[in-house]
């Protein structure tokens, strides 16, 4: 499967356009990682837990949305995008979303 940002694909086709795709994961903070991030906000630095549960929170999205392309009958996903949001206080969701296509 081939996964772009982009509108096309150097090289490739779009010889079908099936629709929009999309994947989606919410998360929700670890207590642990919460007494972490009060700590960093006096000393400053990066939260890694958080950027960790961020990082595989945007992977198990783009997963999501691979599959749901696929068994549309896509090879390729065009204009993918990721957004997130606050569900509530203590969980975000993170979105991709893209165009399925075939190209050639």
């Amino acid at each position: 499967m081939i996964v772009v940002t982009t509108e096309q694909i150097e090289g490739k086709r779009v010889v079908k356009t099936l629709g929009l795709v999309r994947g989606n994961t919410i998360r929700t903070k670890h207590f642990g990682k919460d007494i972490m991030a009060g700590l960093k906000k006096v000393v400053g630095g990066e939260i890694k837990g958080y950027t960790q549960m961020m990082t595989e929170a945007r992977e198990e999205a783009l997963r999501r949305m691979i599959e749901e392309a696929e068994k549309m009958g896509a090879n390729a996903i065009i204009s993918t995008r990721f957004t997130t949001s606050a569900v509530t206080t203590e969980a975000s969701e993170v979105l991709a979303y893209g165009t399925a296509v075939v190209v050639e």
